[in-house]
């Protein structure tokens, strides 16, 4: 047996292993892909609502999707990472004289933070969007904001009322006394044979 005939065997054996691994290393990549743009697409679509549990279950799989591998999925990463910092920060005690000031202030920067992290996560897709239009570039009917609204309001006064911050007032009428209610349907009866 010759060289040629032992290296045309090889070949005969060793490229279909070959092109089986090539093919399960695509499909491998692809579903990774997928998965990614599954977490951004989620993100891109409830930008505007991030209470939404979609929302925040797509930030919480940022972590087990974009590895860090490469130098644009590190971007993503120290981007998620400062977001996630502020997140948790919060916009600090309601009770605070200023907390509305300080809660504008954090709001904005939250939304800076999150355009930032989309583009970042854009930017690994290989899209192109630019942060001006992922902070501003979004549609809320606002008939979803004035429910989201009045939802939190009605949220806040229940939870006020069971803590014992809020009172829902009474005001108490004495019942007419039985002589009193005597007279009053007399009146009526009354009234009733007169238009007879």
């Amino acid at each position: 047996m010759t060289t040629s005939d032992v290296l045309v065997i090889l070949a005969v054996i060793i490229g279909p292993i070959a092109a089986v691994q090539v093919q399960k290393a695509i499909e491998k990549y692809k579903e990774a892909r997928n998965r990614k743009l599954m977490i951004f697409k989620t993100l891109m679509a409830t930008r505007g609502t991030p209470l939404a549990p979609t929302h925040v279950e797509a930030l919480n799989r940022i972590d087990l999707e974009f590895d860090g591998k490469d130098a644009k999925e590190k971007r993503v990463i120290v981007a998620w990472k400062t977001y996630l910092d502020h997140l948790i920060s919060g916009p600090g005690d309601q009770k605070d004289p200023n907390f509305k000031i300080k809660l504008e202030s954090w709001s904005d920067k939250n939304r800076d933070l999150l355009a930032s992290l989309l583009n970042k996560m854009a930017n690994s897709l290989n899209y192109d969007f630019d942060e001006v239009h992922l902070k501003k570039g979004i549609y809320i009917p606002k008939g979803h904001s004035d429910i989201e609204f009045e939802q939190t309001l009605i949220r806040r006064g229940l939870v006020d009322l069971f803590y014992g911050a809020k009172f829902i007032p009474v005001c108490v009428v004495q019942p007419p006394l039985k002589e009193d209610a005597e007279k009053k349907l007399e009146k009526e009866e009354q009234g009733l044979n007169l238009n007879k």
